[in-house]
């Protein structure tokens, strides 16, 4: 196999932004969308420009026509298909939250294990120029001995039967928007929480429409998040070091060809970094088909997205029992 012959399994929205990554790359293409009403999945097949259609997961599962899927169904849904795809003999990158309990991360890397298939979390600006390049300005010590980082993600959601206000669906704010810059620290810092503690705003939905937690890390250093679903959209991320820091105005979304990092320095100046040029989902695509194609390990490992999931879990667990939580 020179090529990676992907399917969607389900027509969700975030699929027009991956499709277009999909197509950019040379090592793969797009042959088969999946939804559980032919006569839909056929009108997003001719929309899309996609060869082929079909009326059911399992049937593009067990086709033959597909050798990864990329799966962007509901929340409450992704430990399930996750598992039958990868059984079927497809690779999957999974849409974040990748789970809704450990328990089902660990039964979906079990799968993954047994059949010998790639497996991993679609979280696409971890695998930007952006991400990487602060990481590494991180690591080589430009702003000095690391104290804290804030992170936000804020949007407003107009229309209240959004699937991300149901509680039994895995909604919450936490769970769409929070774990953007949950995920940060735990990359930027290297390491799991030892201890949270949170707080949150319940909706009429049931869910917390908006979300604030505190961790802290063995190190010393502290990280405070915000999501929210209630709120203009607003996103920013912000690491302090003993020597500067540094600012990304558009952590996770919105990277364009004028994104820069700004990194304030201890004696008051401020250093604009360009960031190279990249579609956002390229990487993450591109990073797939590295694994595929030649056996290289996924850019982010099943450990840091089971660590995603358990912190998730320690923050809610905070914030209903109004403790704070050792992990």
């Amino acid at each position: 196999m020179n090529k990676v012959r992907w399917g969607l399994l389900s027509t969700a929205n975030i699929n027009r932004r991956v499709i277009p990554a999909m197509r950019m790359s040379a090592r793969g293409e797009l042959v088969a969308v999946a939804s559980r009403d032919l006569v839909k999945a056929r009108q997003y097949a001719k929309e899309w420009e996609i060869p082929q259609a079909f009326g059911s997961y399992e049937e593009m599962l067990t086709s033959g026509a597909v050798d990864a899927v990329y799966i962007s169904l509901p929340n409450h849904l992704h430990a399930e298909w996750t598992i039958k795809a990868l059984d079927a003999g497809a690779h999957v990158l999974c849409e974040k939250p990748f789970a809704l309990t450990v328990r089902a991360v660990d039964e979906m890397i079990a799968a993954s294990q047994r059949s010998g298939r790639v497996l991993a979390e679609a979280f696409m600006y971890r695998h930007h120029p952006q991400t990487k390049l602060l990481g590494e300005m991180v690591q080589r010590g430009e702003i000095g001995e690391l104290l804290a980082m804030r992170g936000i993600f804020n949007f407003a959601i107009a229309n209240r039967q959004n699937i991300r206000l149901e509680p039994d669906l895995g909604g919450g704010s936490l769970w769409d928007v929070g774990v953007y810059p949950l995920s940060l620290a735990q990359y930027i810092f290297g390491s799991t929480p030892d201890w949270v503690s949170a707080s949150q705003h319940i909706g009429p939905s049931g869910v917390d429409e908006s979300f604030f937690g505190l961790l802290h890390y063995p190190s010393g250093v502290t990280a405070q998040i915000m999501s929210s679903l209630e709120s203009p959209y607003f996103t920013r991320a912000e690491i302090i070091g003993t020597q500067g820091r540094l600012v990304l105005k558009q952590p996770f979304s919105g990277q364009d060809e004028n994104t820069v990092i700004r990194h304030h320095t201890q004696e008051g100046e401020l250093h604009e970094i360009p960031v190279p040029d990249e579609y956002l989902y390229l990487g993450e695509i591109e990073d797939m088909h590295a694994a595929i194609l030649d056996g290289t390990p996924t850019y982010l490992s099943l450990d840091e997205t089971r660590n995603h999931v358990r912190t998730v879990l320690a923050l809610y667990q905070a914030v209903s029992q109004g403790v704070i939580v050792q992990l």
